[in-house]
């Protein structure tokens, strides 16, 4: 299993989780475009679509930087568009841009509101939708969708209302989309962290001290790859979480993600039920 000669075409994907799973696939010598607006130096979050294209390259890969926000639809057809004339198709689309505003209904402007759901839920329409034509042609074509499992309880969404159905929007069109394109053998997922991961996201919300609790970005790169190489036919409308999505591939001990040694008792991210695979050390 490989992602070798693969194209994948990301969103988001200058820093945390998204540049994982790219730099995870440059391993196997694949094609990667990031597709994201940072291109200058953020004054407090690391990485530009330029600083990752080095790193992937670094990493045995192929890279193309993008230009490109999400919320406007010329531009992801431009991007696309560009991603297909270098490297002659598109094989695997990752919805990972996001926004994120932790608040409740009252606390929430219309513009953080409309954020949201623009870069979460009609952006990962969009991208998704610019990609399908080309992943048709592909060998082995799969979306991957960032978004937690599809768990509808009321206790996951009263805190954050119009964070969580922006992300469960993201959910639901990998479910809706799954079935689409199933004649098509586009396989459609989501993927999400059991524990917080160790991004400047996540600091910035929880501060520092979250590391100690956390898991590092590569734990959701590994499951990525484990996911993006099964078969498209058959490994299709699935909300997977990393930590079941590596105990199913036969690892048991996670405790390397960790990003700080010892025992203590990692943070659960949000829309996952607590506890964990008994046959893991964690």
């Amino acid at each position: 299993m490989s992602l070798h000669g693969k194209t994948l075409f990301i969103s988001g994907g200058s820093r945390g989780i998204g540049l994982a799973i790219a730099l995870r696939a440059a391993r196997d010598g694949a094609n990667v475009a990031i597709a994201a607006k940072t291109t200058e130096p953020h004054p407090t979050l690391p990485g530009t679509i330029h600083t990752a294209a080095a790193e992937i390259e670094a990493a045995g890969g192929q890279a193309l930087p993008l230009v490109c926000d999400i919320r406007d639809a010329q531009q992801i057809d431009a991007a696309v568009a560009r991603t297909v004339e270098r490297f002659g198709g598109i094989d695997i689309c990752i919805n990972n841009a996001s926004a994120i505003h932790l608040t409740g209904t009252l606390q929430t402007e219309p513009k953080r509101l409309d954020l949201m759901q623009n870069i979460n839920a009609r952006g990962t329409f969009l991208v998704s939708r610019a990609c399908i034509p080309h992943l048709m042609k592909a060998a082995n074509p799969h979306v991957l969708n960032l978004a937690p499992p599809l768990e509808f309880k009321p206790e996951w969404f009263a805190p954050y209302p119009a964070y969580a159905l922006a992300k469960y929007s993201m959910s639901l069109y990998a479910m809706a989309m799954a079935e689409e394109f199933r004649r098509e053998r586009i396989a459609f997922n989501t993927l999400w962290p059991k524990t917080y991961i160790d991004t400047a996201a996540v600091r910035h919300i929880a501060g520092t001290q979250a590391r100690a609790v956390s898991r590092t970005p590569e734990i959701m790169a590994d499951a990525a790859w484990h996911i993006l190489t099964q078969p498209s036919t058959s490994f299709t409308g699935r909300h997977c979480v990393d930590e079941e999505v590596l105990v199913a591939a036969g690892m048991r001990d996670l405790r390397p993600y960790r990003c700080e040694p010892g025992d203590t008792p990692l943070a659960f991210d949000l829309f996952v039920q607590p506890g964990h695979h008994p046959q893991a050390i964690v």
